[in-house]
């Protein structure tokens, strides 16, 4: 589930924290790194909570309305297709979920303002309407409506990203990816599935573990160790550029990519540009990531006429 463009944008914001922080200690700022790479899937279950949680919101709605006074016909009688989301019961079921849940202390109190303003929104959106009001309610639409909410209510809430980077501040960056992780969980569970069921991990399989949190703190330690000859090969190219006046997220994105070429043999430099280039696009401004692709490409053609770009394995020497 743990993409390698995250696990760079970890290992920038470590970068970043031990640039700015004057008691660096690398073991520990090492050890941080990778407790914030395993945090990724603590922000997974909590995700996954709140879907719980804002359907127990509906239910306490529907139960409220019906001790009205007066409650009408339709109050007294609701349609509770939406509350018996069939894809939701088994989730609340579900062992692993529940074990996770509770090894993560996840605790929803007290943010029932914010449930209903979701509940507001969600009651009068189209997709909830047009699910409400089918004709017949099958499997696959109870978990089709979850996954259009969280498209359109969930990833673009201001509100959810700034509760949770109050519990973390590194979870803003990861918002949106554990998301995607969520909807391809749902996707991915099936009418007949038990709550013996197995949610997925963070990392696919054990050696997968060993191998991206080996990458992850090998590039952080290089992108140290070669710090001040990479911000010489920055400076000498950067035409027109003072190295002051480039902004330290930048300096950090190309001498990561600069580690990625020179010190990573297996990683192809198409992949690390692509990768760096992405990162830029989110990080960087329109201005600043036009100067690091430009910069990259530069490096990439003088490395090669010096041959310092040494890639082994199949299919590599020229990529």
């Amino acid at each position: 589930m743990l993409s390698r463009r995250l696990i760079r944008i970890k290992v920038m914001q470590a970068l970043y924290a031990f640039v700015q922080n004057d008691d660096n200690e690398l073991p520990a700022m090492e050890r941080n790194l990778i407790k914030n790479i395993d945090r990724v899937y603590e922000l997974y279950i909590w995700q996954l909570s709140f879907l719980v949680e804002l359907i127990e919101y509906f239910r306490f709605r529907m139960d409220e309305a019906r001790q009205k006074f007066l409650p009408t016909e339709e109050e007294l009688n609701p349609s509770t297709r939406f509350v018996d989301n069939r894809l939701i019961q088994q989730l609340q079921e579900n062992e692993d979920y529940n074990q996770y849940y509770s090894r993560y202390k996840i605790n929803w109190a007290g943010e029932q303002e914010m449930f209903r303003s979701f509940y507001n929104k969600i009651r009068s959106s189209e997709e909830y309407i047009s699910y409400m009001n089918a004709e017949k309610n099958y499997y696959e639409d109870d978990k089709s409506i979850l996954i259009k909410l969280i498209r359109t209510h969930l990833l673009p809430s201001e509100t959810l990203q700034v509760f949770f980077e109050e519990k973390n501040i590194y979870w803003a960056d990861d918002y949106s990816n554990t998301l995607l992780m969520v909807m391809r969980t749902l996707k991915s569970f099936a009418a007949k599935q038990d709550a013996l069921a197995k949610l997925p991990t963070l990392f696919e399989e054990e050696e997968t573990q060993i191998e991206d949190k080996a990458f992850a703190s090998e590039l952080f330690a290089k992108s140290i160790l070669y710090s001040d000859e990479y911000s010489a090969i920055i400076a000498l190219k950067a035409k027109n550029w003072e190295l002051d006046r480039i902004a330290i997220l930048d300096i950090i994105i190309m001498k990561m990519a600069i580690v990625e070429l020179l010190q990573f043999p297996s990683i192809p430099v198409k992949v690390t540009l692509n990768e760096y280039i992405e990162i830029s696009k989110q990080y960087s401004t329109p201005k600043s990531k036009i100067f690091i692709n430009g910069l990259l490409d530069r490096l990439i053609v003088e490395f090669r006429e010096e041959n310092k770009i040494k890639k082994t394995g199949r299919g590599l020497i020229d990529n």
